[in-house]
């Protein structure tokens, strides 16, 4: 409490000091209040505020101008959703024009693509000159009218003997390189020196049915050795496995069809033998007869 009191106790000095301060600080306030202080007039130009109101104004819409999403030249063919929008396209618009792209068409032109989103004219003047579409559609190049050429066919007097065809003739061929005009010139010699028919080229290792066919359009089989025919329906196992792709057990197959059959009408029902090789038939129907 001693100490409490310690905080209100002055000096004689202190309390004329605090008394002074007093009045000091009342006769401010009168002063405020009573007496009135001239203030001085500010002068307006109002010609020059309009001008100052005016040029912010303009810096305030080149600001905003500056603020908007800027428009760069683009196909519409690829408006997505969120870039329609910010086109100032409808949904339904949008929708059309996907809806006219699933089918997988295009848009060639502004007009063409205001029939398919139906967009209003207003609309597609603002954003049409920034459409951009390919070269080929905006400059297409004139189309010439090109004459097919028919090459006729060659006749057999024309093609060249496929037993006599030399390697660089072969070479001649599209497809045919040096290893394949020397596989088909070894494999005509492995059956004798010539071929019997132009269905023995499809023998040969590595030629496509392409090739094949265009092989055939300038070769084909003039002058082959003549064999002897094996009667299908009398020639022993023996007979028939000396004819290529029929072994022992495919021999003995024919035979057992045969019996059932009491003799082939056809050479063609040689499919129906049991493990018969089916894709060599017209080569194996080279060496059989009825």
């Amino acid at each position: 409490m001693k100490n409490f009191k310690s905080y209100f106790t002055y000096t004689k000095q202190q309390r004329r000091g605090i008394f002074t301060l007093l009045i000091v600080i009342l006769i401010v306030q009168c002063l405020y209040f009573f007496i009135d202080f001239p203030s001085e007039e500010i002068k307006i130009n109002s010609h020059d505020l309009a001008k100052f109101r005016k040029e912010v104004d303009s810096l305030r819409l080149i600001e905003l101008d500056n603020n908007k999403p800027k428009i760069y030249p683009f196909n519409p063919n690829f408006i997505t959703d969120y870039k329609g929008y910010m086109l100032g396209l409808s949904n339904e618009e949008i929708d059309r024009l996907l809806n006219f792209r699933e089918q997988n068409k295009w848009v060639n032109s502004a007009k063409e693509f205001q029939n398919v989103t139906k967009v209003s004219d207003s609309l597609l003047d603002k954003i049409s000159p920034y459409f951009k579409f390919p070269d080929w559609v905006t400059n297409p190049k004139p189309k010439h009218q090109y004459q097919p050429i028919i090459k006729k066919a060659k006749t057999f007097d024309q093609k060249i003997d496929l037993n006599s065809a030399t390697a660089s003739q072969l070479q001649r061929v599209s497809g045919i390189g040096p290893k394949l005009s020397e596989r088909i010139i070894a494999y005509r010699t492995r059956l004798g020196g010539q071929f019997i028919a132009d269905i023995q080229l499809h023998d040969v290792y590595g030629l496509s049915p392409e090739v094949i066919e265009n092989a055939l359009k300038e070769f084909t089989v003039k002058n082959s050795i003549e064999i002897t025919k094996l009667n299908l329906n009398t020639a022993t196992v023996s007979e028939l496995v000396t004819i290529q792709y029929i072994d022992y057990e495919i021999a003995s197959n024919i035979i057992e069809e045969r019996i059932l059959r009491e003799g082939f009408k056809t050479l063609d029902e040689l499919a129906k033998v049991k493990e018969f090789p089916v894709k060599k038939i017209e080569i194996i129907k080279l060496y059989l007869t009825l």
